[in-house]
């Protein structure tokens, strides 16, 4: 699995189980904006597993919470891990698929997370603006196939 991220070798990084989507729309990615005002950031929609959830699980999950989308995952494309630190200090290793998905229906009063913003982006600017490499290499991935 690719690794992306220099982590600090002081910290104790928590490895995190994750499962990101890639939804197509006449031509525009689905992202996320997360908004942490000045430090404000661009992501794939997705996140951790909880439980006993499959990835395909945590990913449907997630695109509600997230975005109000329904989405019917279809290909997991591509894995990755990525050392970060959360807007919290917490130091993670995200690690995980990402995953081609089909958008079945949107329902904005089913997405509760409240800092975060659907946007379509062309997916050559969603490449320069996410904030993760790893996520921006599903990207990549997912425009040479």
């Amino acid at each position: 699995m690719l690794q992306f991220g220099a982590p600090d070798p002081a910290l104790d990084y928590r490895f995190r189980p994750t499962a990101f989507g890639l939804v197509l729309r006449d031509g525009l990615l689905a992202c996320v904006r997360v908004d942490r005002g000045e430090g404000s950031y661009f992501d794939l929609p997705g996140g951790a597993i909880d439980g006993d959830e499959i990835e395909e699980e945590a990913l449907v999950r997630e695109f509600i919470e997230e975005t109000g989308l329904t989405v019917r995952p279809l290909e997991r494309i591509t894995e990755a891990a990525q050392y970060f630190r959360k807007s919290t200090g917490e130091p993670l290793n995200n690690s995980g698929g990402f995953w081609t998905a089909e958008l079945v229906s949107q329902d904005p009063a089913a997405k509760v997370e409240s800092d975060h913003e659907l946007v379509w982006l062309e997916p050559a600017a969603a490449l320069a603006a996410l904030r993760h490499d790893a996520h921006a290499w599903a990207v990549a991935t997912l425009l040479r196939r």
